[in-house]
């Protein structure tokens, strides 16, 4: 019990301290069926940060529920190639690994994730925070292991059974992929996930 408090700690301080607490000049990267993407140069890399907003006709646990669902991940982003999800305690935390088909001449990426899921009592916005925990799993030499990264979710419940969606993150992909190549596609992943949860509702 007290390393699962001192790991929630341990972790909170670290989403304090994240870049986009104190990322400033986002810019609209583009705009599509009521999803607003930005980007926004982050000081400290050489890649950008993103986000994406979206308007819901649901609520906050309904939405919860679906982002929660990593093993569905993969339908959500036809790049993943395997899921594997490590530790699971619904409702507060999920450890999962992700494999990436990138395609050629890059390697294949994957990813160790940790994700700790809040409500605010003040708002009732869920926050669903993620992070890399790179070494949760032992490299495989025929991957380039992800080790900077970073997600954001916030479900804010809006009045009439709506919600706003707000997606923020951050990825060094690491190896030979070139920051002016992953900042022009960098916009994809949270505009295809807004897209996926929005149509998964309908």
């Amino acid at each position: 019990m007290k390393s699962d408090c001192f790991r929630y700690l341990t972790f909170l301080i670290l989403m304090i301290s994240n870049p986009v607490l104190n990322a400033q000049d986002w810019e609209c990267a583009k705009e599509r069926d009521g999803i607003k993407i930005f980007t926004c140069h982050d000081s400290a890399s050489s890649y950008k940060l993103f986000k994406g907003e979206i308007d819901l006709q649901s609520d906050v646990n309904t939405v919860s529920d679906l982002i929660e669902d990593v093993r569905n991940f993969d339908e959500w982003d036809d790049e993943i190639s395997n899921i594997r999800v490590l530790d699971d305690n619904p409702g507060k935390f999920i450890r999962y690994y992700v494999q990436y088909d990138v395609p050629w001449p890059f390697a294949d990426r994957d990813l160790c994730v940790e994700a700790e899921i809040r409500t605010d009592s003040n708002t009732s916005d869920r926050i669903i925070s993620s992070r890399s925990d790179p070494d949760a799993v032992p490299e495989d030499p025929e991957f380039v292991r992800i080790r900077k990264y970073w997600q954001k979710w916030t479900i804010m419940p809006t009045g009439a059974g709506k919600v706003h969606v707000i997606l923020e993150g951050f990825v060094d992909p690491a190896g030979d992929i070139p920051a002016w190549l992953a900042n022009l596609a960098i916009t994809n992943a949270p505009l295809n996930m807004l897209r996926k949860i929005r149509e998964t509702l309908d």
